[in-house]
């Protein structure tokens, strides 16, 4: 009767443990998905500092750059596809527009 009784543990005790072991780690994930949507995170692209280059375009908006360049990216981020950290001044990849 007690060898009946032991294999009956012992053939119970990994489902238990296991089905334990998984509720803690539902309760874990859970605590840290709420964690995570408590959290208030502020990204987006950072607005350059005032450059000497930047210029207000009435319907456009701020720009960088030198705007009569064919390689002006019409952006406030960047100044033109091939040389984006500029300066314009003096670039030797400058065309100007058709």
């Amino acid at each position: 009767m007690l060898d009946t009784i032991l294999v009956f543990v012992l053939g119970l005790t990994p489902p238990i443990l296991s089905i334990w072991v998984m509720q803690r780690v539902k309760e874990r994930t859970q605590e840290r998905l709420r964690a995570a949507a408590q959290t208030q995170v502020v990204r987006g692209l950072q607005t350059p500092q005032w450059s000497v280059d930047q210029y207000y375009l009435e319907g456009v908006g701020y720009l960088i750059g030198d705007i009569s360049c064919r390689f002006n990216a019409h952006s406030p981020y960047i100044r033109c596809a091939v040389n984006p950290d500029g300066p314009c001044k003096e670039c030797r990849y400058y065309e100007p527009k058709d």
